[in-house]
C-alpha cells in the first residue's frame, strides 16, 4: 500500500497529534506513508518514524499549495489520500483534478462545524460552509470522529449517508502506560484528604471553564475539594478574576499547558468537560482510559457517545453550573470502579481505529 497523508501542523492541537498517532500506527504495520505538511510547527513532528517520509511543501496555506500538491500527485501517484481538515480536504481534491490522477481521497473531519460557526453572521457561515458542498461531490470518502459530527457533515454537504463514515479518534496509544507513571509536580498531590477535581483544554469559549469554576463553587460548600484546571488561553485573565470574585483563590490553581497532562489526570477523583462543542472529546477519552470517574456536558458532538449515554459518566446541560455541581456531587458519592470506566473507550485505541481506517481505504468498510 502507498499512502499519503496531508496535514497543517500549526500548534500542539488534538487534530495534530491524533494525526500522528495515525501515522506512526500506519509505520508500525510495515506500511510506506509519505507525511505532507503544509506548515511544520509544533511538538507532534518530533520522533517520526524511518517509514515514514516527511515532505515540507513549500506553500503555507491550502490554496496556494494545490499546483505543488498537483506536481506531486502527478509524479508518486499514491493509492491513498488522507487529509485532515476542511480546507486541506478541499486543496487536495482541487490538486487531484489537475494532476488527473485516481487517488482515492479520504477526508477527515473532527468538529462540529455547524455549533462552532453558530454566533458567526450569516455570511461568514456561508463562505466557511457553502464551499464544502461544492468541494465534496468527487470526494471518496469522509471520516466523522463522532456520529454528531457525521449527522452535521451530512447537512452540510449533503452527502449520501454511505459517503460519511465514523471512525473513533486513536486517542489510547501504547505510550499512554508510560506517560502515566511518570511524576506531576504540584503540592496539592501529597495532601490526599481532599477531593481534586480537574478540567483540561485551551482557556477558550469554546471550553467554557467559568460554568465549571462556578460548579466547583457550588461543590465546595457540601465538601471540601480543590479544582486544577490545566491548559492556557486567551479567557485566562477573564478566569482568574472569576476566581479572585468567588474567593477561591486558595483551592484554584491553573497551571498552564502541560505536556504530559496524564500524569496529572491520574491524580484526579473526578474529570469534568465543561464545553459547549467538540467534535469527539479526546480529554474526556483520556481521562476514561485511564479510570477516572467523569462528568461531562451534553454538547454537540461526543460527550453522550463518548459515555455512551451516561453509562460511564453524568451528562449535564451546558452552561449549567447548578447540574454540574449534583453530577460532580453525585460521582463523588458514587463512582464507577476504574476497570468498568475504562471499557468505555476500548474503540478508541490507535490500533483499532487505523485497521479500520486501512479497511475503509482499501473499501472494507
Amino acid at each position: 500500500m502507498r499512502l499519503t497523508v496531508l496535514m497543517s501542523f500549526s500548534g500542539a492541537g488534538g487534530v495534530e497529534r491524533m494525526v500522528m498517532n495515525l501515522v506512526r500506527e500506519f509505520a508500525r504495520t510495515g506500511i510506506q506513508v509519505d507525511l505532507l505538511v503544509l506548515r511544520a510547527q509544533g511538538p507532534h513532528l518530533q520522533n517520526i518514524p524511518d517509514n515514514v517520509n516527511l515532505i515540507k511543501l513549500k506553500n503555507t496555506h491550502t490554496l496556494p499549495s494545490v499546483p505543488e500538491l498537483a506536481r506531486y500527485l502527478k509524479k508518486e501517484r499514491p493509492q491513498y489520500m488522507l487529509v485532515a481538515k476542511d480546507r486541506a480536504g478541499r486543496a487536495a481534491l482541487l490538486a487531484r483534478k489537475f494532476a488527473g490522477t485516481d487517488t482515492k481521497i479520504v477526508i477527515r473531519l473532527g468538529t462540529n462545524l455547524s455549533t462552532a460557526l453558530e454566533k458567526k453572521s450569516a455570511l461568514s457561515r456561508w463562505f466557511r460552509t457553502a464551499p464544502m458542498k461544492a468541494f465534496y461531490a468527487s470526494v471518496d470518502k469522509v471520516v466523522a470522529v463522532s456520529e454528531g459530527v457525521r449527522q452535521d457533515t451530512l447537512g452540510l454537504t449533503e452527502l449520501a449517508p454511505e459517503c460519511v463514515t465514523v471512525i473513533r479518534n486513536p486517542v489510547i496509544t501504547p505510550e499512554m502506560d508510560k506517560a502515566i507513571a511518570e511524576k506531576a509536580e504540584h503540592p496539592w498531590f501529597n495532601d490526599t484528604a481532599i477531593t481534586l477535581i480537574m478540567g483540561l483544554g485551551r482557556l477558550s469559549q469554546q471550553k467554557d471553564f467559568a460554568t465549571l469554576i462556578h460548579a466547583f463553587a457550588l461543590v465546595r460548600k457540601v465538601r471540601p475539594c480543590r479544582l486544577i484546571i490545566l491548559g492556557e488561553g486567551g479567557k485566562r485573565e477573564e478566569l482568574e478574576t472569576l476566581i479572585d470574585e468567588l474567593n477561591l483563590s486558595d483551592a484554584v490553581s491553573m497551571p498552564g499547558f502541560q505536556s504530559n497532562p496524564y500524569a496529572w489526570l491520574k491524580h484526579a477523583s473526578v474529570f469534568v468537560l465543561s464545553s459547549l462543542w467538540e467534535g469527539s472529546p479526546n480529554v474526556l477519552t483520556e481521562a476514561l482510559a485511564i479510570g477516572i470517574p467523569s462528568v461531562a456536558t451534553l454538547c454537540p458532538s461526543g460527550p453522550d457517545e463518548v459515555l455512551q449515554d451516561g453509562k460511564y459518566g453524568e451528562l449535564v446541560p451546558m452552561q449549567d453550573s447548578q447540574a454540574m455541581s449534583q453530577a460532580i456531587l453525585k460521582t463523588l458519592d458514587s463512582p464507577l470502579p476504574a476497570e468498568t470506566i475504562k471499557l468505555a473507550v476500548e474503540e478508541y485505541r490507535v490500533d483499532i481505529s487505523a485497521k479500520k481506517y486501512l479497511a475503509l481505504f482499501k473499501g472494507e468498510d
